[in-house]
């Protein structure tokens, strides 16, 4: 039984990410790229003014699909890095009210001390749901364990 199962919080640093997700978007991604630059290249009736702009065609398809794999979870003492797609947010511990991930939402959600709401898309049920299950219940256990210890409460 791991740490997060049997309600003690991992040990940190911990990085959630959405690892088989992430593995068929780099993938995907590579072969688009190669495959759509390829074809630029080896077509004879393209001039070079063509034949580059299918090479930037494919970079820009790949570059998407590479954006879409970077989301994780970055947990360390002092706090959360989330960073989703094309932003990066630092979070004290205290900052964090609730992890939620219900059945049906696309990722988990943050209930934050300001009174909004983050989506964290480094925690993903889409082809791993098990493990973002058990992900969002590891992040649950930190936000809970850090969260409620005080300022000069010795963190273990």
């Amino acid at each position: 039984m791991s740490d997060a199962t049997a309600g003690r919080p991992p040990a940190l640093p911990v990085t959630f990410r959405p690892g088989r997700t992430r593995a068929v978007l780099l993938a995907s991604g590579t072969a688009l790229f190669v495959v759509v630059a390829l074809i630029g290249l080896l077509l004879d009736r393209l001039g070079p003014g063509e034949r580059l702009s299918f090479v930037f065609t494919a970079a820009l398809l790949a570059g998407v699909l590479f954006l879409l794999a970077r989301p994780k979870v970055v947990a360390d003492e002092t706090g959360v890095t989330v960073v989703n797609i094309v932003s990066r947010r630092r979070l004290e511990w205290a900052e964090i009210l609730r992890v939620n991930l219900r059945p049906g939402d696309p990722w988990v959600f943050l209930d934050l001390s300001d009174g909004t709401s983050m989506p964290v898309l480094g925690i993903q049920p889409g082809i791993a749901r098990q493990r973002a299950v058990a992900d969002a219940r590891a992040l649950r256990a930190l936000a809970e364990a850090r969260s409620t210890a005080g300022p000069g409460a010795p963190r273990s």
